[in-house]
């Protein structure tokens, strides 16, 4: 489930739908030949590393150890984020994200015509709850929903992230096991009935690194994040990590 969810959140996803770029979609004045740029020989890559088989998650990175052993866990530094107040606020499926200037919506568009057939077609699941793009197309900032069940079995429905399991074993669902994690903690958030938590991994596989958060509600995991090569990630670390942690659950 991991190296499904990567695959999902990196770059160049498979089987994401070609859109239609002509209706106006950009958040921010662009020219209008602004297009994305695919590199083929990345979507391979990604497709072969979606077809193998999920590889348990042996916690051999030091920070996870670290976070298994009290004792060891060193005292987390401060967060750095971005003020992302004047962003364009994304609204979507019982979620909203705040989208980096310059970015263009590559979101599926909605299927309006499902149901009105004489067979009553059902709409087809979106890749994507949401997915927008730099200029150059070599960084994202991705969301995707899916069931709680789906990536845990469980018989209640969960209302909170905790429901997955811990920071730590939670990473078996959300870090591919050939990752690198270089970052992993708790944000609690203050809401009406209380706190809600929200769990942030960044680490590195295959060149690209991805900085990951997690939340679950009303039995449904939103998973927001944002990716870019390892060689742009020093640069634009702190406008991508933003980006993901702006997520909220609604």
């Amino acid at each position: 489930m991991a190296v499904l969810l990567h695959s999902l959140l990196s770059l160049h996803p498979p089987k994401l739908k070609s859109l239609n770029l002509n209706r106006p979609k950009s958040l921010s004045p662009l020219e209008p030949s602004a297009s994305l740029k695919v590199t083929t020989f990345r979507r391979d890559a990604v497709l072969r590393t979606a077809s193998l088989c999920l590889v348990s998650f042996i916690f051999q990175n030091p920070l996870l150890e670290s976070l298994a052993d009290p004792s060891k866990s060193p005292k987390p530094g401060r967060l750095a984020i971005a003020n992302t107040n004047s962003w364009f606020q994304y609204f979507g499926d019982g979620f909203s994200i705040r989208v980096p200037p310059q970015f263009i919506d590559f979101t599926e568009p909605e299927d309006y015509s499902a149901g009105l057939s004489l067979y009553g077609d059902k709409a087809k699941p979106k890749t994507f709850a949401a997915r927008f793009a730099s200029p150059d197309g070599s960084e994202v900032v991705s969301v995707v929903i899916r069931p709680s069940n789906s990536l845990k079995i469980t018989f209640l429905e969960a209302k909170d992230i905790s429901a997955l399991g811990s920071l730590k074993e939670a990473a078996r669902i959300f870090v591919p096991g050939a990752a690198t994690i270089y970052s992993a903690r708790t944000i609690k958030v203050k809401e009406e009935e209380g706190f809600r938590n929200y769990y942030l991994y960044e680490f590195g596989r295959d060149d690209e690194r991805i900085a990951l958060v997690a939340a679950v509600n009303r039995g449904r995991v939103f998973i927001a994040g944002a990716a870019a090569p390892e060689s742009k990630w020093k640069e634009d670390e702190l406008k991508l990590r933003s980006a993901a942690i702006s997520m909220t659950v609604l």
